[in-house]
């Protein structure tokens, strides 16, 4: 009976260290609260809003929605290849969510790119400063999650990861769950919200 309840709580347990997840719910509330701002912004300016959602390309924001779910679908099969010992997969996956990470924001590199040469910038008005503020802190977001990939993809090489010893990788993953999480809020807060 106390071997099933071990196993139990080992199954129950939250991947990672809870310091992972104190930063988690930080960034959370910190981007939470952002949400709110841009929310209540909108409610005294929806006119300019919704003329100001309506320039921006939904293209891009579905392509970069689709990147960074398929990003976090690599890094969940990373982990899953530790715990099932297949630790030869471990760095092509990682360094596959690397790799779509760049693609992201290779794309919003691109997004900015035309906003810009169209003469919209930050100051042009509350959306746009909204936009530039909630996406630039995403991108930052996104640049530290692929630094934290190379160091996993090195770990991973070294083969410093199995079934018994991938908390720091669970970390990783859980640190870039968060980044796939705050984009799948931003999409339609920015993009798609009428």
């Amino acid at each position: 009976m106390a071997a099933v309840r071990g196993g139990a709580e080992a199954a129950r347990r939250l991947p990672g260290v809870e310091g992972v997840w104190v930063f988690i719910a930080a960034d959370m509330c910190f981007f939470a609260l952002l949400f709110v701002s841009f929310m209540l912004g909108r409610q005294e300016a929806t006119p300019v809003f919704e003329a100001s959602r309506q320039t921006l390309d939904i293209n891009f924001g579905g392509i970069n929605t689709l990147i960074l779910l398929t990003s976090s679908w690599c890094v969940v099969l990373a982990v899953e290849a530790v715990k099932r010992d297949a630790l030869a997969r471990v760095p092509h996956l990682i360094a596959g969510a690397f790799l779509l990470g760049v693609a992201f924001m290779v794309s919003k590199a691109l997004e900015y790119g035309g906003k810009i040469k169209a003469g919209i910038s930050m100051l042009t008005n509350d959306f746009y400063m909204y936009y530039y503020t909630l996406t630039g802190l995403h991108l930052l977001h996104v640049f530290a999650g692929n630094i934290l990939l190379i160091v996993l993809w090195k770990q991973a090489r070294a083969r410093r990861f199995s079934r018994g010893n991938c908390v720091v990788l669970e970390c990783g993953a859980s640190y870039w769950h968060m980044v796939d999480l705050l984009w799948i809020v931003l999409f339609p807060l920015l993009y798609l919200l009428r």
